[in-house]
């Protein structure tokens, strides 16, 4: 039964228009909506500037002026493109010099087949340290391991997607995540107790146990649902020079070997450099993790260091390249393969932008915790309805601190009157925020991830991945949601200076 509606969500879903033409359309729409929604008034209060909520009319003479004369600036920096294309250059050149074919057969012989799943799913995980690492090497390179394992790669790119983007709130290493988060949710909770202070590691716990919940429940969806329904999708695509199990020459070993402790006297370079306290690589408050600090905002070029220069290396030993032209040839072969990709960030970052400008989410948003705060249920019902309230809204709002910074200021002071820590609001709220990522088209990344599926098969569209990441995102849902219950009513610790009840 679950597989037959599954295939009845991929066919309608691939019967949708091309992803670039669905963003065009949601432009349009949110167009007209704006022009409509602009000429009414409402009540609701804005948390960003304490004043009324006004959704802008997009379709008025000086918007339209102003939406072309910043139509190439807006595709500019629609931050999911340079972060993709800088990174997959140095991926190009470690790819195509067979760098990364040697290490992934090196890899398979010494992982064993049954933790295949758990393994992918935990590096997904752990790579939110890395910002969007996780979406430009954890999920296409997941998909080549389970190819060379004799398993449907799609399987292993749901696998690695779960974990990447349906597990963004689990992780047991701290990140820059923890203290933007925290920075909102103590200037909400400021607005009931100016004295509250709220620790930046307050969830870290509740999202270390997460991070095995998450693994274990992905591990369950990928080997007993997704790969035995993947039984009957061929793979039809260009898996020409994807790893096989084929022994590994002398040569490619040494190469391998070489390239490898140049990668790692890079990291060793890297931690000295970021290690003393004034380093520049920290940000102005000393931490490493902070969204501002240099090397966070440093880590797609890292990225591209770490691979391109002992990619090259390994190319040069081994004889895949022969001069610096054959190493360009694979940059630009990389490049090509993300044409399809250029083309969707193009229109979805102008729906991203119209989205932005017109305040119609943010008016979806806080109108919405606004009906919650009108029914006053019980505690737990409300935490609850926090949760699935948030999943919605992250459908349409797909910026993690956007959402916070709409929601956090009805959320956080909302609860605190209802005896409910911030703590506790914030650990439901980044339930919501991960559950549904993997199954909205509008999320930035989610065209990617297609581009990386239709690599093996060729049809395959929107309907394909939803069907595929469906089962992920309703069981995440729902049993992430039941797991905060049972960790809130064996009281034990969400964090670090964390607490679940808070007295007026």
């Amino acid at each position: 039964m679950l597989s037959r509606m599954l295939n009845s969500i991929e066919r309608v879903g691939n019967k949708l228009p091309d992803p670039a033409v669905i963003f065009l359309l949601g432009m349009l729409l949110i167009w007209g909506l704006s022009a409509i929604f602009s000429q009414m008034s409402f009540a609701t209060i804005d948390p960003r500037t304490g004043m009324a909520l006004e959704v802008n009319n997009l379709l008025t003479g000086s918007a339209l002026v102003s939406f072309l004369s910043s139509m190439v600036t807006t595709f500019t920096s629609f931050a999911p493109l340079g972060v993709v294309l800088v990174a997959m250059l140095g991926v190009g050149v470690a790819e195509h010099s067979g760098f990364i074919n040697t290490a992934l057969k090196l890899m398979l012989k010494v992982t064993p087949a049954k933790l295949l799943t758990p393994s992918i799913i935990l590096i997904a995980i752990v790579s939110h340290t890395a910002t969007d690492a996780g979406y430009v090497l954890v999920i296409p390179l997941a998909g080549v391991i389970f190819f060379a394992m004799g398993r449907h790669p799609l399987a292993g790119i749901a696998a690695a997607f779960a974990g990447v983007s349906g597990g963004f709130g689990a992780n047991f290493v701290p990140s820059g995540l923890d203290p933007l988060l925290q920075s909102f949710t103590q200037s909400a909770a400021q607005i009931i107790d100016p004295a509250i202070s709220v620790n930046p590691l307050n969830n870290w716990f509740f999202t270390s146990a997460s991070s095995l919940f998450i693994v274990l429940l992905g591990w369950y969806i990928t080997d007993k649902i997704i790969e035995p329904r993947l039984q009957q999708t061929q793979v039809d695509g260009d898996t020409s020079g994807l790893p096989s199990f084929d022994e590994v020459g002398t040569k490619e070993k040494r190469a391998f070997l070489v390239s490898t402790l140049v990668m790692a006297l890079g990291l060793a370079l890297l931690y000295f450099a970021s290690a003393p306290s004034d380093s520049p690589l920290r940000a102005a408050n000393g931490e490493l993790t902070d969204f501002k600090a240099p090397l966070m905002q440093s880590i797609v070029p890292l990225i591209f260091l770490l691979f391109w220069i002992p990619g090259a290396i390994y190319g040069f030993m081994v004889g895949t390249f022969t001069s610096s032209r054959d190493m360009i040839a694979a940059m630009s072969k990389s490049m090509g393969g993300m044409a399809y990709y250029i083309v969707m960030a193009f229109f979805c970052a102008m729906f991203v932008a119209a989205f932005t400008k017109s305040n119609l989410g943010a008016l979806m948003a806080i109108e919405g915790a606004e009906v919650l705060k009108a029914l006053a249920l019980p505690s737990s019902v409300t935490i609850v309805g926090i949760i699935f309230l948030t999943a919605f809204v992250n459908l349409f709002v797909g910026s993690s601190s956007a959402k916070w910074g709409l929601l956090g200021p009805i959320f956080v002071p909302m609860l605190m009157q209802l005896n409910i820590s911030p703590d506790l609001t914030q650990a439901a709220y980044r339930i919501g925020d991960s559950s549904s990522n993997i199954i909205t088209p509008l999320m930035p990344y989610f065209p990617l991830v297609v581009v990386y599926c239709q690599k093996y098969v060729k049809n395959t569209g929107i309907g394909t991945l939803i069907a595929l990441m469906l089962p992920y995102s309703v069981t995440f849902l729902i049993g992430w949601t039941l797991f905060l219950l049972g960790y809130w009513a064996l009281g034990i610790p969400l964090g670090l200076q964390a607490s679940y009840s808070y007295g007026l």
